[in-house]
């Protein structure tokens, strides 16, 4: 994956898409595998805001039940059976616990009812998926963290996991394969028009502030916050704020779905990287789309919320990172963003420009679809969608089972620990191969960077040789969240600046920039 500005200059596109997250990403990898030539464009890094925020998770939404949302759902959870079929590497099972205590707002027979809906509504799954009881030994054993004051029993049911940031460069990946021009760190600064209909786009390179004028016949805005702080934007969204905390380890291999005491919104503790992600926050934003940051007052809350339940409580000492992100979501007269459908809907302004607003990260690819199939419609092309049914770039072609067991045989030979290995399937699939190969070469890349972390040296260095990084931020936030996932100090961010200094050609300057960037500026940029 490497970055080319200059390829957007001179070429007449069929569609130009702005925005860099997961819905962008979708759209200018569909479009491209159905033949149309395609550039997309985004001012940060790929994945750099919401697409990089959210909970991790393809599910169908267990919490919509209950405001009866059952088509979302529906839709969710037959996206979430594709992607998990399409793309076994990048979106793994991962079973929720449910419990049920005597204080809890929904009670054995209600959620009973629930998980039995959401079966059905997945078409009664196999056992992997399907819902099952514990009594209060089987499931305080299950999830051994959790307070046993009132506790009665719980459920457990089956959803999937994802990096969303890993899924989003996959995508990019896959668009670049099939012809797409993908440029990062590129920003849109105006609409060209002819007859009152859009033409093409002025873009400026973040980087070498060039600027130049990119021609396409279709327009799609995928920019999420951007777009709804846009003319047109503003009448059409809402945008709500969530955060999530990165806390020290308290599961194994399932996470957890509870009830917030406060608000009896839900909230997820979910295992990922060896860490623990709670959250999420949900409230009207309407501050600065530039700068979203996590408050005081929102961690407090989590803890408070996330304590009523654990055995051993947790205080801000124990955070060890967090982030923000800006939910876009149709506009809606509900008080309570909690109460806002997570649908999505696509609009049509009236100089042609194609706005995509909503949406969740598990149903995106059937949302682009539609996308695709309107601007294929403008442009007189009747080919149909291929994501359906194609595997996802990365995925490997044979059984993956087996794949998987060869796999880890060679890692095992290699000195890679097994844990970090699970990862380097989950972040590269089928080109983890390639990151074997930085290995053999040099054996002490299959260290880790953190003991704790089951993250590498040598995919830290595959991510900044091949993987479109610009700044340090991108690689330690996006292609291997370190960021958030431990306390990097200073020595240790220049540490990390210098191992991949000679790859990204960065001198002595560039690194304390580099570094300071990370230590002192908002993560993402």
């Amino acid at each position: 994956m490497k970055r080319d500005f200059s390829s957007l200059a001179g070429r007449h596109f069929d569609l130009l898409v702005c925005g860099g997250g997961v819905y962008g990403a979708w759209t200018a990898y569909d479009a491209a595998l159905r033949g149309l030539s395609v550039a997309i464009v985004e001012q940060g890094d790929w994945a750099a805001a919401t697409s990089s925020a959210s909970s991790k998770l393809i599910h169908g939404g267990l919490r919509y039940l209950e405001t009866y949302d059952f088509k979302l759902v529906r839709k969710a959870i037959l996206e979430r059976q594709r992607l998990l079929e399409l793309a076994p590497h990048r979106v793994w099972p991962l079973r929720f616990g449910v419990p049920v205590y005597k204080r809890s707002r929904i009670g054995m027979l209600k959620l009973k009812a629930g998980l039995m809906l959401y079966d059905f509504l997945a078409g009664f799954p196999d056992a992997e998926m399907a819902h099952r009881y514990f009594n209060h030994a089987r499931f305080s054993e299950r999830f051994p963290a959790l307070a046993d004051d009132g506790l009665k029993g719980g459920f457990t049911y089956g959803d999937a996991q994802t990096d969303d940031a890993r899924l989003v460069l996959e995508l990019i990946a896959g668009a670049m394969d099939a012809g797409a021009v993908c440029v990062n760190y590129c920003k849109l600064t105006g609409l060209t028009e002819t007859s009152g209909q859009v033409s093409g786009a002025t873009v400026q390179d973040q980087l070498g502030n060039n600027g130049t004028e990119v021609r396409a016949r279709q327009i799609v805005n995928t920019t999420g916050q951007w777009a709804s702080a846009s003319a047109p934007g503003r009448d059409w969204c809402r945008m709500s704020k969530g955060i999530h905390l990165v806390m020290p380890a308290v599961l194994a291999d399932e996470a957890l779905l509870l009830t917030a005491q406060f608000d009896g919104r839900v909230f997820f503790m979910i295992p990922w990287y060896g860490m623990t992600l709670v959250g999420t926050t949900d409230t009207d934003y309407k501050g600065d789309i530039d700068q979203v940051s996590v408050e005081s007052n929102e961690v407090a809350y989590l803890l408070a919320e996330a304590n009523h339940y654990l055995k051993t409580g947790w205080t801000e000492a124990d955070i060890v990172g967090s982030y923000a992100g800006v939910r876009v979501m149709m506009r809606s007269d509900h008080a309570s963003p909690s109460a806002v459908s997570r649908d999505w809907e696509l609009k049509t302004a009236n100089n042609g420009v194609h706005y995509s607003i909503g949406g969740k990260l598990t149903s995106a690819r059937e949302d682009v679809a539609f996308i695709v199939d309107t601007v294929c419609a403008q442009l007189g092309v009747d080919t149909p969608c291929a994501t359906k049914s194609q595997r996802l770039p990365w995925a490997p072609e044979s059984n993956y089972e087996q794949w998987s067991v060869a796999v880890i045989a060679r890692a095992n030979q290699l000195g890679i620990d097994r844990e970090s290995t699970q990862w380097l399937i989950r972040r590269h699939g089928k080109r983890v191969g390639e990151v074997f190969s930085v290995i053999s070469k040099t054996p002490r890349l299959a260290e880790r960077i953190i003991p704790g972390l089951p993250l590498i040296y040598a995919d830290l260095l595959f991510c900044a040789r091949n993987e479109m990084v610009v700044h340090l931020d991108d690689l330690l936030r996006r292609r291997m969240p370190l960021l958030i996932l431990a306390k990097l100090d200073g020595k240790a961010l220049r540490r990390l600046a210098e191992t991949v200094a000679v790859v990204m050609g960065w001198d002595e300057v560039e690194i304390s920039r580099e570094v300071e960037v990370c230590r002192s500026g908002p993560c993402p940029r």
